[in-house]
């Protein structure tokens, strides 16, 4: 069972899991958080709907680095393997 992080952290396990990882607390936070709201898309087929500027957008926030210098099918690829 995934330890309590208490309300700042809405998804628990994912954080943990992330941490694991070698994500740093922030980042951590953040993709948990979005994946919790719905915001991050985990995989589904909507990322390819989506316009490079929108995966730009979604990347810079779940802090992928070398985002600027990706095409639409690598932002799609970093997304995913965030």
């Amino acid at each position: 069972m995934a330890k309590d992080h208490g309300t700042q952290i809405k998804n628990d396990a994912l954080y943990e899991r992330l941490r694991d990882e070698g994500a740093s607390k922030a980042k951590a936070a953040r993709i948990a958080n979005a994946q919790a709201n719905g915001s991050l898309d985990s995989g589904g087929g909507t990322l390819e709907d989506r316009t490079k500027a929108e995966l730009y957008d979604e990347a810079r926030k779940i802090g992928i680095e070398g985002r600027s210098t990706m095409d639409k099918s690598e932002l799609i690829k970093a997304i995913r393997e965030d």
